[in-house]
């Protein structure tokens, strides 16, 4: 049994948590607004594997909970900005910190506040929504992908990924996770930042910026962004300036992988990603880990990305207009 903290209670912290917690972990929620009914009530998981109320402890102090094993990150990336007040409590010197955050930068800004080697990313592939305070339900997957930050596995990443599993968590381990966060970006980008920009309408998309007296649209979700040829053109374009820059950061990608998403998605339906399911809540937008850090790494790499420059413009312009926080 190890002592394990998780950050960032929402359906995926509180799902992930939950699960360890009822496989006999000893696990710690650091809560705010759900306190008192997790406290209470634990948290209780409505899933198709079979519904189960598991309780951690909990607490609102990070100082309450001390150092611990492992910490397991799963808030927002629009709260970055907090690492540095709720994280230092929890971290002692052999301390393995996880985020499951959304995109790219989560891992280098855990990295700005503690040694690189106890730093790990991780994906999750999972469906699921918190329905009310401390409940979850899981409809369907819930594979992790996780690994060291820049850094080739170690025993504990193998420890971790086994303590996943035996929780019922399919869990993988990658030997290059910067990698695998590229690859879910291929997806990610166009099918999380088009669905959202179709709001602003295709002549925003198409010059790349949001004028302030135009009519606002809907959001459109995946299968309607495959079924019109100019936005399918805007997705296939999004999928190849990321993958061109995965591979000039040596985190190579083959160009058919593209396809292969797209593939995949015509499946799905319509489906929306989560940054659509923000917008339409007017919750914060996770507009830096998506984007605009992807962004800022393939100016870093030379790589000329028109198609994700103007989708950024269209985003901030979009998400500012309306009032809805993204910056961290």
């Amino acid at each position: 049994m190890v002592k394990i903290a998780v950050v960032g209670c929402g359906a995926l912290g509180s799902y992930y948590g939950a699960m360890l917690c009822r496989a006999g972990q000893e696990v710690h929620f650091l809560l705010r607004s759900d306190f008192e009914r997790v406290r209470r009530h634990g948290v209780n998981v409505i899933s198709p594997n079979g519904d189960f109320n598991a309780r951690p402890k909990c607490s609102t102090d990070s100082a309450q909970i001390g150092p611990c094993d492992l910490v397991i990150i799963g808030l927002k990336t629009t709260a970055n900005g907090e690492f540095a007040q709720l994280l230092p409590p929890l971290v002692g010197v052999h301390t393995a910190i996880l985020t499951l955050q959304n995109g790219l930068g989560n891992e280098h800004a855990l990295a700005q506040l503690f040694p690189v080697e106890q730093v790990m990313g991780g994906l999750c592939f999972v469906s699921l929504n918190r329905i009310e305070p401390g409940v979850v339900r899981h409809f369907a997957h819930g594979k992790i992908i996780l690994g060291e930050y820049r850094r080739w596995p170690e025993p504990r990443t193998h420890d971790i990924a086994g303590m996943f599993r035996h929780a019922g968590v399919p869990c993988e381990v990658s030997t290059d996770i910067e990698r695998t966060h590229w690859q879910k970006l291929v997806w990610n980008i166009p099918f999380n930042g088009l669905g959202v920009a179709a709001a602003a309408g295709w002549d925003a998309v198409e010059r790349g910026s949001v004028e302030q007296n135009e009519p606002l649209g809907s959001i459109l979700p995946s299968d309607a962004l495959l079924a019109d040829p100019k936005w399918e053109g805007k997705v296939r374009g999004l999928m190849a300036e990321t993958i061109a820059t995965a591979n000039a950061l040596n985190h190579a990608i083959e160009p058919e992988y593209a396809e292969f998403e797209v593939q995949r998605t015509h499946k799905m339906g319509a489906y929306r990603a989560s940054t659509l399911i923000d917008f339409d809540l007017r919750r914060p937008l996770e507009l830096e880990s998506l984007f605009l850090f992807p962004q800022s790494e393939a100016r870093r790499a030379g790589v000329s990305t028109p198609h994700l420059d103007g989708l950024c413009r269209v985003l901030t312009g979009l998400a500012d207009r309306v009032g809805i926080p993204w910056r961290v």
